[in-house]
Formats: C-alpha cells, sequence, structure tokens
C-alpha cells in the first residue's frame, strides 16, 4: 500500500509539473504591476513568458519589447525575447483556452490584473475549470504594494459594504513586493 501512495503522489507531481504556470499579478493602481513585467521581460532572457495584460494598464508594455504584432483575434504580439503578450479583453477562459494548443512554446504565464481586480475569481477559475486545470495552474500570486499609499489603501472603507479590493490582493498573495520604499520616510516606516 505504502508503495501505491508513492506511485500516485509521484504520478500527481508528474502531471503538475506538466501544467504551465501561472502568476498572477496583482495590487492596486499605480503600484507598478506594469513596470514589475517591463522588468522582467527586459532583464531576463532564459525564458518564453506569455504575458496577459488587462487593457486598462496604467503603463503599457513596453514597445521595445515588442517584435510583431499577429492581428489574432485574441491580439497576441511576439516579443523580441521570445515571450507573447496578450491583451485580456474577454472571458478569461477564452483566453486561456486559445493559448492552450501554444502553450507548451511557453515556460510560464504572467497574468496582470487591473488596480480594482480580486484575484480570488481568477484563482478559482483556473483551479475548478477542467479546461484550465487540465492545461494550467496557479504558480503564484504577487501583490505589488506601493508603501507610500498601502495604509490608505487597506483602510479605505468602501461605501455600498462592497469588498476592499486591496485587502483581497493582500490577503490572496503568496508573496508580497513592496514597492516605492523610497517614497516613505523614516516616520511612515
Amino acid at each position: 500500500a505504502r508503495h501505491d501512495r508513492h506511485k500516485l503522489f509521484t504520478m500527481a507531481d508528474s502531471k503538475e509539473n506538466e501544467l504551465t504556470p501561472i502568476t498572477v499579478i496583482t495590487g492596486f493602481l499605480g503600484a507598478g504591476k506594469t513596470t514589475l513585467v517591463n522588468y522582467i521581460l527586459k532583464e531576463q532572457n532564459q525564458w518564453k513568458i506569455c504575458v496577459l495584460e488587462n487593457e486598462f494598464g496604467e503603463v503599457a508594455i513596453d514597445d521595445g519589447l515588442v517584435a510583431e504584432s499577429l492581428d489574432a483575434p485574441e491580439d497576441l504580439i511576439t516579443m523580441d525575447n521570445g515571450c507573447v503578450c496578450c491583451s485580456v479583453r474577454g472571458d478569461l477562459v477564452r483566453t486561456l483556452g486559445q493559448l492552450a494548443t501554444r502553450r507548451k512554446d511557453f515556460d510560464a504565464i504572467l497574468l496582470e490584473t487591473t488596480g480594482l481586480a480580486d484575484p480570488a475569481p481568477i484563482v478559482y477559475t483556473v483551479q475548478t475549470n477542467p479546461k484550465m486545470s487540465d492545461n494550467y495552474r496557479i504558480d503564484s500570486i504577487v501583490c505589488l504594494a506601493d508603501c507610500k499609499h498601502l495604509e490608505a489603501h487597506l483602510d479605505e472603507a468602501k461605501p455600498d459594504g462592497s469588498v476592499n479590493e486591496a485587502l483581497q490582493q493582500v490577503a490572496f498573495a503568496d508573496k508580497i513586493l513592496l514597492n516605492k520604499v523610497d517614497l516613505v520616510t523614516a516616520e511612515e516606516k
């Protein structure tokens, strides 16, 4: 029985490694999400990364990284370093479904959310939709936090009792990247 359990764990680990990892980049407006994605695309050249970018970003993916536009329905753009950028204009399931046939071309997917996005539905969708969970896995949820405005965002009371997105982003993150620390005074720290 022990050997069978080990075999099951090994099979599960193998299946997990076959899935394309998705790193969700979240954080409130102006926290530096797109700046981080641009940095990753510029500074690394060992991985082929597919970037799913929201269309409402304050800063666009750096045009200098774009090699060509494919004019595909999902707005796929091939990057100079072998990466791909996709502006998610519609349904996440549809977009990832269209990428599923090409997912082996990528080492990873970076999914940049809007500043007002709650990451919970993204995680739920990838983990519970068979079209997603058969091809992808959530590798990490990285929350960028603007140190200068962090407290204000976390303490913000929503008028109609709706969810504070900044709290949700921090709560769901397994990594929190403090950004703009140079803007915080010693007293504020």
